[in-house]
């Protein structure tokens, strides 16, 4: 199984396949091929869990980082990821749907002024 397959399983990658749009065409032709969703989705889900920069994305997954991030702001303004929520269940792991690993939740911590009384 490789890392694109772990990141983003079959019910998962399924699921994106309903929502994301298709991919542009060039009218002129030509250029550099474009990397699959799979690929993009599976370095988003990696940025999303590990608080990798986008930049330090390991080459592993195919699209560089500033690709990866890209593609992420295109989906991002399109409504893809209200989207796929929507298509998702609501108790992660149910009905064959991806587990609370699959989830990601960003929060800041900041330190509480010391009271002066």
């Amino acid at each position: 199984m490789t890392i694109v397959e772990r990141l983003v399983p079959d019910e998962l990658w399924e699921a994106f396949q309903r929502v994301v749009p298709a991919a542009p065409t060039r009218p002129q032709g030509g250029g550099r091929r474009r990397y699959g969703d799979r690929e993009v989705l599976a370095a988003v889900v990696f940025v999303a869990t590990t608080g990798c920069p986008w930049r330090q994305l390991p080459p592993v997954f195919g699209p560089s980082g500033p690709t990866a991030h890209r593609r992420f702001t295109e989906w991002s303004r399109t409504g893809v990821w209200a989207e796929l929520r929507r298509l998702l269940p609501d108790e992660p792991g149910t009905a064959g749907g991806p587990g609370w690993s699959r989830y990601a939740i960003d929060s800041v911590a900041l330190r509480a002024p010391a009271e002066r009384g």
